[in-house]
């Protein structure tokens, strides 16, 4: 019998780091074994986006590769 996969509700979400402490745009992530999945904070029970676990490498480390720009 194939597992069951978790019920969006039952899962560890994490607000995302570039999420700052008091911004109302944000988003969350949870790790699910084909990747992960990404929700809107501010709307929870509402769509997910799905991504695949080497897509998901590939987008984290090109955010690590770029130095972010800070307005003058």
């Amino acid at each position: 019998m194939p597992a069951r996969s978790p019920a969006p509700h039952e899962l560890a979400w994490f607000k995302s780091s570039y999420s700052g402490a008091n911004t109302t745009e944000c988003v969350e992530c949870a790790h699910v074994p084909y990747g992960v999945l990404i929700r809107d904070s501010k709307n929870a029970d509402g769509s997910l986006v799905s991504v695949k676990a080497g897509a998901w490498r590939s987008f984290v480390e090109g955010l690590r590769r770029e130095q972010p720009v800070v307005p003058a």
